[in-house]
């Protein structure tokens, strides 16, 4: 089946992600050792076909690119030499970690499981692969993103104005 994959890429831990097989969902796979991702892709490939990598692009907020940019062009290049067939996008990271973060509180997930950076890292991937999924259905699609407006949580989901958990 046909897969775009989202990688959210580190020097430590690299988050994979996965899209649907019809390039509507993107879900969180795993996350890897930094020297590490170019194995699991492969062996993630003899299963299922890639048909793009979606890479998190590091920016400041003028625009420029981050200090960790040049890690991530030197694993671009590593990318493109091992899977030359298979097309590489580069989708804006910035607050990808904030979003993930907010999305395993919102999700219910335990402070202690939170600190947890391996999480953090599969979710952002999800979140850089989702943005280009709905990027490329067009303004008229549904929105199946991460942004807050975009998803109405129905009011018995909602915490009490205590805060305390339900």
């Amino acid at each position: 089946m046909n897969r775009k994959i989202g990688i959210d890429y580190g020097r430590k831990r690299t988050g994979i992600a996965v899209s649907d097989p019809l390039g509507v969902f993107a879900s969180p796979l795993g996350t890897v050792p930094g020297s590490g991702v170019l194995d699991f892709l492969r062996e993630y490939a003899e299963s299922e076909t890639i048909t793009d990598f979606v890479v998190g692009w590091p920016k400041n907020l003028d625009d420029t690119p981050a200090e960790a940019a040049s890690d991530v062009e030197s694993f671009l290049a590593e990318l493109e030499k091992a899977f030359p067939g298979i097309p590489v996008h580069l989708e804006d990271e910035r607050f990808t970690s904030v979003l993930a973060h907010r999305a395993m509180v919102d999700g219910g997930m335990k402070a202690s499981d939170r600190r947890d950076k391996a999480s953090v890292d599969k979710i952002s991937a999800a979140i850089i692969l989702q943005g280009y999924l709905d990027r490329l259905a067009g303004p008229s699609a549904s929105g199946t993103g991460f942004a807050p407006d975009m998803v109405a949580v129905p009011e018995s989901r909602m915490r009490k104005k205590t805060g305390k958990r339900r």
